[in-house]
């Protein structure tokens, strides 16, 4: 009895999403594409489970706590990719609810990873489908929820805190939280909508512009071609593709607060950016070189394309390609892989442990050493001018190792179950930092379809853990949250 308010919110949260079914169906019907039955049932079923969950819970509707929010968070990301998988289930006959699930786990996710091959014949309304899942999880479904939810009487910040990724949460941008949600999303609209017109304006059609723009803005992945941004074979839409992923894969709130102040201050002062642009400036310098070095590209700024929209696609974790990287030596495959670990900055629509965390690892790393010169000094660890508190150096550390161990165990897993051990890391390592292709058999010249259902949800499991970042669901799974 004490969750129904978290069953209540979830309602809302899953009747919120059922409505944005409607634009992939309007879509289905004016082109007649063959979806429309598929779509007309989804709802059907999200609507009405929506609305009993409802009617069962409203009388029990109260603030959420701490524990509700971690709960809802958890329940939300595991039950809509459920409801957003039935469209592709019920449209693609050769499709197995696994692996339908796997995809929306996927597109929700902003991971890219896909079992579908054939993108260039499948209807219209499927594929925007698959990359408005991007857009939507990729700022995350549950911030845009958290502005509606207060007018329905269920307070937001606790969803919002578990939701928003990086190390240092407290921080609000606006005094009430649904004017945070609201600032974020009218930030990405506005993103989205010069992406689009810029993708258009170097030769995509209207409709692929929007799609690959919601894969670019979601950092996710979806093309609506199986050859993905490699199909076009356009420079400059691979620059505009490169250009949008560097802002995506950029905090949410410098840019909010860079247009609410109209100045480029903001930028000036994210401790994030120096790092981020450095390392992937140097990645693909260095990479670039080293292709050179060893004959894969006929000249240096060739290597420099395809390096430079490699390096940024992945360490982003957009995850899109224009050429098969599993050529490269291992070490660049490696390398790129590593990037998108650690690249994107918290409060971006990326993956992996983000930049601050690995800014706080390093300098937390300096300070021991200086201690094992100096036992006596004191050297506080600081982000730009701000002192990081104990508490933060403790939870990203066990952050970090929680993060090894998961990538650990779930290699162990894949590869207990058949799959080579470079095909089970490499999908371990895309799936968890929600990057999308990995190496070997899921690499950027095949797909996912090559795993068998135990892969399938060991991959999705990873999908949810990296979006959440692990803890926000692990806590959930522990046996002394449920006690009372």
């Amino acid at each position: 009895m004490r969750h129904m308010q978290v069953l209540n919110a979830l309602a809302v949260i899953l009747g919120v999403f059922a409505l944005t079914m409607f634009v992939p169906l309007a879509i289905a019907w004016h082109y007649q594409d063959g979806a429309e039955a598929a779509y007309d049932e989804a709802i059907i079923a999200a609507l009405g489970t929506a609305l009993l969950l409802w009617l069962v819970t409203y009388r029990k509707r109260r603030d959420l706590t701490v524990r509700d929010g971690f709960l809802l968070v958890a329940l939300t990301w595991v039950v809509l990719p459920f409801f957003a998988a039935l469209p592709l289930f019920f449209h693609i006959d050769s499709l197995s609810f696994t692996d339908a699930y796997f995809e929306a786990m996927s597109g929700l996710t902003a991971t890219g990873a896909t079992v579908l091959s054939g993108l260039d014949h499948l209807p219209l309304s499927i594929n925007f489908w698959r990359m408005q899942l991007h857009w939507v999880g990729g700022m995350g479904v549950i911030v845009l929820a958290v502005a509606i939810l207060p007018l329905l009487g269920i307070g937001g910040r606790q969803l919002f805190k578990a939701e928003t990724p990086g190390p240092m949460k407290e921080s609000a941008l606006t005094p009430r939280i649904a004017e945070t949600a609201k600032g974020l999303w009218g930030v990405y609209v506005l993103l989205t909508i010069a992406c689009t017109f810029a993708l258009n304006q170097c030769g995509m059609e209207i409709w692929d512009a929007i799609m690959h723009a919601f894969s670019i803005m979601g950092l996710g992945g979806f093309s609506s071609k199986d050859a993905s941004l490699g199909h076009f074979n356009n420079l400059n839409i691979e620059l505009v593709a490169m250009g949008f992923a560097l802002l995506s894969g950029i905090n949410f709130a410098t840019h909010f607060m860079a247009l609410r102040s109209k100045s480029l201050r903001p930028y000036r002062s994210d401790a994030e950016l120096p790092y981020y642009l450095s390392t992937l400036a140097l990645s693909i310098l260095g990479l670039s070189v080293y292709l050179q070095f060893f004959g894969v590209y006929d000249s240096f700024w060739t290597a420099l394309r395809y390096v430079g929209f490699h390096s940024i696609s992945l360490a982003t974790s957009l995850g899109f390609a224009t050429t098969d990287y599993t050529i490269w030596p291992m070490f660049a495959q490696l390398w790129v892989l590593f990037l998108g670990s650690f690249i994107a900055c918290s409060g971006s629509t990326g993956g992996g442990i983000k930049m601050m965390r690995a800014i706080i690892l390093y300098k937390q790393v300096l300070r021991e050493l200086l201690r094992a010169m100096h036992p006596a000094i004191v050297k506080p660890v600081t982000l730009g001018r701000q002192t990081v508190s104990e508490s933060v150096l403790h939870a990203v550390l066990g952050f970090s190792f929680i993060y090894m161990v998961t990538i650990v165990t779930l290699t162990l897993l894949l590869s207990a179950s058949g799959l080579p051990i470079v095909s089970a890391f490499s999908a371990v390592v895309a799936c968890l930092n929600n990057t999308g292709p990995g190496l070997d058999a899921v690499g950027p010249a095949s797909n996912y379809s090559v795993l068998n259902d135990f892969q399938t949800w060991v991959c999705a499991f990873a999908m949810v853990l990296g979006r959440l970042e692990i803890f926000t669901l692990l806590v959930v799974l522990t046996p002394a949250f449920w006690r009372k």
